[in-house]
């Protein structure tokens, strides 16, 4: 049976996949809504007549929109299909784009309402990669048991040089002197 660790992380991944590549076919087609398409388009324009900076490196509205929409699509179906390390790196282009939608609605005076949704991903994505970028609990593991109790476990784990001693054996022994 699957972890609960990996039960969380497929999870995140298929749902943020699917998320990024919804809203990046929004970015590059009306036919799933003319109206947030049609939205899109408006707050590019805006984004880019914020930063005149993109304008002088020849970026327009229609080349950023369509970069960004290309860029979650790509992304999105990575996340929700292909297995391993290839799905972390999705992840933290995922979260670098955020980070730069999220920084365009700052740039912009957008109010939290047209922005909260990017807030809330970029803490799943965040989320995500912090999950599985996780190394495995060794105390997670189960330890096979001794017919001789805790005391044969703590005489195999002095004998181990690979164990590491609990707390209770590190305390200092013998009698404590107080003044």
């Amino acid at each position: 049976m699957a972890s609960p660790r990996t039960v969380t992380v497929v999870a995140l991944s298929v749902a943020l996949g699917l998320f990024f590549v919804f809203m990046g076919t929004i970015k590059l087609t009306p036919r799933l809504s003319k109206d947030a398409y049609s939205e899109m388009k408006r707050a590019y324009k805006s984004y880019v007549r914020a930063l005149p900076l993109l304008k002088k490196m020849g970026i327009n509205s229609i080349l950023l929109r369509k970069s960004i929409g290309a860029l979650e699509v790509t992304c999105g179906i990575v996340m929700t299909l292909v297995p391993g390390r290839p799905k972390d790196v999705a992840n933290f282009f995922l979260l670098l784009l955020v980070l730069a939608v999220l920084f365009f609605h700052q740039l912009v005076g957008d109010p939290l309402k047209r922005y909260a949704h990017a807030l809330v991903f970029g803490i799943l994505l965040t989320c995500r990669l912090l999950i599985a970028r996780k190394p495995e609990d060794r105390s997670s593991e189960k330890k096979p048991s001794s017919p001789l109790g805790n005391a044969g476990n703590a005489s195999r784990n002095a004998g181990s040089a690979e164990e590491h001693p609990s707390l209770y054996e590190k305390a200092p022994q013998g009698k404590m002197k107080l003044s």
